[in-house]
């Protein structure tokens, strides 16, 4: 089945209410001082099943300028919008209020109803159709059909659910496949089940025993229960009314302008930057750090506005780029929709759209307008395309859903794009392809440098590449990056040019075999290596790349600062300790054993603990 969401707008007193019961049967002035008054001061709720496949949820939201507030609490859902008008008043303050909002939320569709005809002559509703359509003109309105009505006899409302039908049949449902997210509009304790939330859900869908994230608190909650349009149902999906029992919270902590959303996917937003439009009606400029009630879905937060590069004021009927700070942290994403209105008079000068989370601190070489305008208008991947360009190092699924939203069927696209790089293991991360391509090609040209510097050495350390522009980038990217280099080979912690091959001019030859065969011929009692390297006949740097070459083939071992042991040495103790293995021993009957000192004992037996051939048992040591 689709849901839709519709929302009247109108006037106070134009008989808005009325038309939803006669449509429903459903009476959405649910408080009682509503009743006693005769006008709506919050949201009520009603539906209607047009069709088999089609359900419609109303949203009568109050009309009076004192709760207009709360029509803007109930407008962020909407799909379709009937612009109520009566026949005997036509046009007043809050349709004209209410029409704005409805065009700043961009709502796409809807139906002009003018109520109360049964009060009135036909050419005067003849009269009141002709302003209305004039008033409408250039809008999402114009052509939309007008449609006289009476709730009391009934007049016009089969031709009314026959243009429902059609509008709801053009409208696009609401994306259950997005992430999960239900604005709160109502709060309350019911009776033998505890706290109860309901909204509008926006996007994604919710499950009976799901865990959800109410925002701003960043508290965690179980769904305990879930009712669509007053019926239970083991799961909601987008588009319809939902009431959500709530588990481990109580009422008092919630309140209207919280988000339910996925668990931990959407950080608090503080500030963030907007297209912004000041109606023609908004009577003066606003000028930068101007203060304004934000109003984004049910939330309602004070906020600071702050315009980019100079620009001092936004004049009437202008649109710009701005920063928005607010005062309390909310949950918005890009694609948002919100009403801007003035602290005093409270009146409704303004709107705009969400661009970008980030703050992002601007260089005078930057394109400012044609970033924004990317991040406005861009498509999934071109908008992941300049976010990643812009993250030093890329950036992995987790940042991109919390700064765009995006789902994982978007991601996958942004990642197809030959803008970026998409790496898959050790998790999802996109960098930027330019910037990849170009760090490559520099590592290719520094390991090219560090050969023809260090003939001697094998290769440059891995640690080494994270240096200068990779200072703090992640391991998998530098391996990545390696990967992709051209004629590089990675061989445990070193890399090199797969063209790179040790060759020893022979004075270096000799002295290689000098320095092996000093410690060859020492056995265990080996001479300082100092003293190797100054006899080896070449001079100390080279030497000690000659050590070092050796070590790496496995002829040497280092087994500290100063002591260096021949293989052959190595081999010969391991096996004269195989021959006594279980045994336990000390320090003395080493030295016995081997004939060598306790300067050479004491460092070769931490050397045999940590090669796992002899374990300490106090003072001492058992052959394993």
């Amino acid at each position: 089945m689709k849901h839709i969401i519709a929302g009247t707008a109108g006037h106070i007193d134009h008989g808005k209410s009325a038309l939803v019961r006669a449509l429903t049967g459903i009476d959405p002035d649910r408080l009682a001082e509503e009743k006693r008054r005769g006008i709506t001061i919050d949201l009520g709720f009603a539906h209607l099943e047009l069709t088999p496949e089609i359900r419609i949820g109303f949203v009568d939201v109050p009309g009076h300028e004192r709760f207009v507030r709360n029509m803007l609490a109930g407008a962020g859902g909407i799909d379709l919008v009937l612009l109520v008008v009566a026949a005997d008043e036509s046009i007043k303050p809050q349709t004209r209020e209410h029409f704005e909002i409805c065009r700043m939320l961009g709502i796409q569709r809807g139906v002009v109803v003018l109520t109360k005809c049964d009060l009135v002559e036909a050419e005067l509703v003849e009269l009141v159709r002709m302003e209305v359509e004039e008033f409408v003109a250039g809008s999402f309105l114009e052509g939309a059909p007008v449609v006289p009505v009476s709730a009391i006899t009934g007049q016009g409302l089969d031709r009314l659910r026959a243009e429902l039908i059609r509008l709801a049949g053009e409208v696009r449902e609401k994306d259950a496949s997005r992430w999960f997210r239900l604005p709160v509009d109502r709060a309350f304790t019911m009776r033998g089940f505890g706290t109860v939330v309901t909204g509008t859900l926006v996007s994604g869908s919710v499950g009976k025993d799901d865990e959800v994230e109410i925002h701003p608190l960043g508290r965690r909650v179980r769904v305990r229960g879930i009712q669509v349009h007053g019926q239970a149902a083991a799961r909601a999906v987008a588009g319809q009314r939902t009431a959500l029992n709530l588990a481990d919270v109580e009422t008092s902590e919630l309140h209207r302008g919280m988000t339910l959303t996925h668990v931990g996917l959407f950080p608090p937003v503080q500030a963030f930057e907007a297209e912004l439009h000041l109606l023609p009606s908004a009577g003066k400029a606003m000028r930068s750090r101007t203060p304004v009630h934000l109003h984004a879905a049910a939330a309602e937060i004070e906020a600071e506005v702050r315009f980019f590069r100079g620009r001092t004021a936004l004049e009437p009927g202008q649109s710009a780029f701005a920063r928005l700070v607010l005062r309390d942290p909310a949950q918005l994403l890009p694609g948002d929709r919100f009403i801007i209105r003035r602290f005093s008079p409270v009146v409704t000068i303004g709107g705009g759209v969400v661009v970008d989370l980030g703050v992002r601190r601007y260089r005078r070489a930057d394109d400012l307008d044609a970033r924004l305008r990317t991040l406005r208008t861009g498509t999934p991947a071109e908008r992941a395309a300049l976010l990643v360009r812009e993250a030093k190092f890329g950036c992995g699924r987790a940042w991109l859903i919390a700064r765009t939203g995006m789902t994982e069927r978007e991601l996958e696209a942004a990642a197809a794009s030959p803008a970026v790089v998409c790496l898959r293991q050790p998790e999802f991360w996109l960098l930027d392809a330019e910037w990849f391509r170009a760090q490559a090609a520099r590592i290719t040209q520094a390991l090219s440098a560090f050969h023809r510097a260090n003939p001697l050495l094998p290769g440059m350390p891995k640690q080494e590449v994270r240096t200068g522009e990779l200072a703090g980038a992640p391991l998998f990217v530098v391996d990545a990056l390696l990967a992709a280099a051209n004629h590089v080979v990675a061989a445990g912690d070193l890399v090199r040019l797969a063209s790179h091959k040790l060759v020893l001019r022979e004075d270096e030859e000799r002295a290689r075999a000098a320095i092996e065969e000093a410690f060859r011929s020492a056995g265990l009692a080996v001479p300082p290596v100092a003293e190797v390297l100054a006899a080896a006949g070449v001079e100390s740097g080279r030497a000690r790349s000659l050590l070092q070459i050796l070590i790496r083939e496995g002829r040497l071992t280092r087994i500290s600062e100063d002591l260096v042991f021949h293989q052959t040495a190595i081999a010969s103790l391991r096996a004269l300790l195989a021959g006594r293995k279980g045994e336990r021993f000390l320090v003395p009957q080493f030295k016995d054993w081997t004939g060598i000192s306790r300067k050479y004992a004491i460092p070769l037996l931490e050397y045999l603990d940590r090669e796992r051939v002899t374990r300490r048992d106090g003072d001492a040591r058992v052959v394993l």
